[in-house]
């Protein structure tokens, strides 16, 4: 059992910079790719970034690259989310998930729902002037 928690959200203005932590607790936090995901008022949950189990792996969703970088510390359990550059597009609930199964350079492209095992409960990203 892993418990996630997601922390550093918050209103910024557009070209701001905000860093998002998940936290984990419980369990082997190390044996699971971290994944970002983001669902904003009526739409979608999309995939955002992930990070492998080493961290030495990386993936992004197209609208984010070049702006946001995830990364890890596992001796502190903690996952990261640098988001720069904001847009008010970006607002959205971010949650950060982990699973066993999905790797972290498919995850772009395959990252279904019942293949994560955990998630946090979401931090409130706003992006407006």
């Amino acid at each position: 059992q892993v418990q996630l928690v997601e922390s550093g959200g918050g209103l910024v203005q557009p070209g701001g910079s905000l860093r998002l932590s998940c936290a984990g607790s419980g369990g082997t936090f190390d044996r699971y790719s971290i994944h970002w995901f983001r669902q904003a008022p009526g739409k979608e949950r999309e995939f955002v970034a992930a990070v492998s189990r080493g961290g030495g792996t990386k993936s992004y969703a197209d609208f984010v690259k070049g702006r946001f970088t995830a990364s890890r510390d596992n001796a502190k359990n903690t996952v990261y989310l640098q988001m720069n550059s904001l847009k008010p597009e970006d607002t959205a609930v971010y949650y950060c998930a982990a699973s066993f199964m999905v790797q972290a350079m498919c995850a772009r492209k395959w990252n279904p729902e019942y293949e994560y095992d955990y998630w946090g409960q979401g931090t409130q990203v706003t992006v407006s002037s």
